[in-house]
């Protein structure tokens, strides 16, 4: 359809081809955007997004997303690269040391505590502060960050992302008016389903976290494909007036009492 056409962008966070940020990436190519892609270094050195900037005939710059120099760095590369200001923004960035390491949320490591929200959410913070300084992204632009609904409802193996999810929501709400008000720039985060990525599939119990979430979803869990085609569509015009909100893109499991299915999967429903 071509929304994004014309416009210019960084995606932060693609890994490999399991990334819901490559398959953003893909998209927004197909949809007419032109962009950088980054990660952090060790992430560049795991992942193979050399292949997806080759299909998307897009630049990697390296950048991690809690120095505030990286982070200075990459908007100027950039803007240099795309031959100006940006129009959108994707930051699926996340990563918990004490799930790493199998900490439970009763005997969290504290250094590993703060590092989980520094990565996970003050990265995002990083971002939109430099951004505005640096009058970064055009009028009417677009931020999307990506978040889980442990950051509403206990999910016990979520540990300390949950609180990390929390904080991000809270950023892009208050950093949102802020932008809003100066540049009308809008900043959203996504509440995906549990998603078969390399990073969520790393938590403990994911498996059946994925299989509750279907059950109980009218939709059934929302692919990355899905949540690619939605991140799209809040990048483009379409939803200019979109912004400060937490976006349930989870195939209704966020309303849904208790699904038929899963009544039937406990025996009780006749």
């Amino acid at each position: 359809m071509g929304i994004l056409q014309g416009k210019k962008g960084i995606i932060f966070g693609a890994l490999d081809a399991n990334s819901i940020a490559w398959k953003v990436a893909l998209k927004a190519k197909q949809e007419g955007a032109v962009f950088t892609l980054t990660n952090a270094p060790v992430a560049l050195r795991m992942g193979t997004i050399q292949e997806l900037a080759a299909q998307c005939e897009a630049i990697v710059i390296p950048a991690d997303a809690t120095s505030v120099a990286d982070v200075e760095s990459l908007f100027d590369q950039s803007m240099e690269v795309l031959g100006g200001k940006v129009d959108f923004i994707l930051h699926s960035i996340g990563m918990s040391p004490n799930v790493r390491k199998g900490k439970p949320y009763t005997d969290l490591n504290y250094d590993f505590y703060l590092k989980t929200l520094d990565i996970s959410a003050g990265s995002l913070h990083k971002v939109l502060q430099t951004a505005y300084k640096k009058d970064a992204i055009n009028d009417w632009g677009s931020v999307v960050a990506l978040t889980y609904i442990a950051a509403q409802r206990a999910f016990p193996f979520y540990g300390d992302m949950a609180d990390a999810k929390a904080t991000l929501e809270s950023i892009a709400r208050s950093f949102g008016y802020h932008y809003g008000v100066r540049n009308k720039v809008r900043v959203n985060t996504v509440s995906q389903s549990p998603t078969v990525t390399t990073a969520g599939s790393g938590i403990k119990g994911f498996d059946d976290f994925f299989a509750y979430a279907d059950m109980g979803s009218p939709l059934g869990n929302a692919s990355a494909e899905d949540c690619a085609n939605f991140c799209v569509a809040l990048f483009s015009d379409l939803t200019k007036m979109v912004t400060m909100q937490n976006l349930f893109h989870d195939g209704g499991f966020s309303a849904t009492g208790i699904s038929t299915v899963l009544m039937d999967k406990m025996g009780k429903h006749e």
